[in-house]
């Protein structure tokens, strides 16, 4: 009896070292940087004077691809970048900021190029909704911080090309 049982407890340890020693380890996946591709150029100007405001550099968002991603993964944007999201429709929209590593300003603006909203200082990571309360056609997501430096407002213009 004792015998079996000592065989038993050697198959056993064997087996668990070889099982052991059999795995390998699983290769690390890299994630690919994520660089700022210029598509365009905006310009914001006041609703109070039609002054010029803010003139940035623009990546579009305009594939379902591009706008499941948006700025995710990415490490960081210069002050005069920003990403223009354009939708088919205007309606309410919702943003969350799941795998975006970097603190955004969300800009909401209607179909005619108008600011009707904001969500400042978007948390990286938090995938709480951040509606814009209103109906949008186009989303603007630039540094945390920049709208109110620069002095946006519901209601100052925007254009791009």
């Amino acid at each position: 009896m004792r015998f079996k049982f000592g065989i038993a407890l050697l198959v056993f340890t064997l087996f668990t070292l070889g099982v052991a020693s059999c795995k390998q380890e699983k290769p690390k996946v890299q994630q690919t940087e994520v660089s700022f591709k210029k598509e365009g150029e905006l310009q914001i100007f006041s609703s109070e004077n039609d002054s010029l405001k803010i003139k940035l550099d623009i990546e579009i968002a305009d594939t379902d691809f591009d706008i499941q991603t948006g700025m995710m993964y990415r490490k960081s944007m210069k002050s005069n970048h920003g990403m223009l999201f354009i939708f088919e429709d205007e309606r309410e929209r919702f943003f969350y900021m799941k795998n975006t590593r970097i603190p955004l300003d969300i800009i909401y603006i209607d179909a005619k190029k108008s600011i009707v909203s904001f969500q400042k200082n978007a948390k990286p990571f938090d995938e709480s909704s951040l509606p814009s309360e209103v109906p949008a056609k186009y989303v603007l997501e630039i540094n945390a911080g920049l709208a109110e430096q620069w002095e946006l407002k519901v209601g100052d213009s925007l254009l791009w090309n």
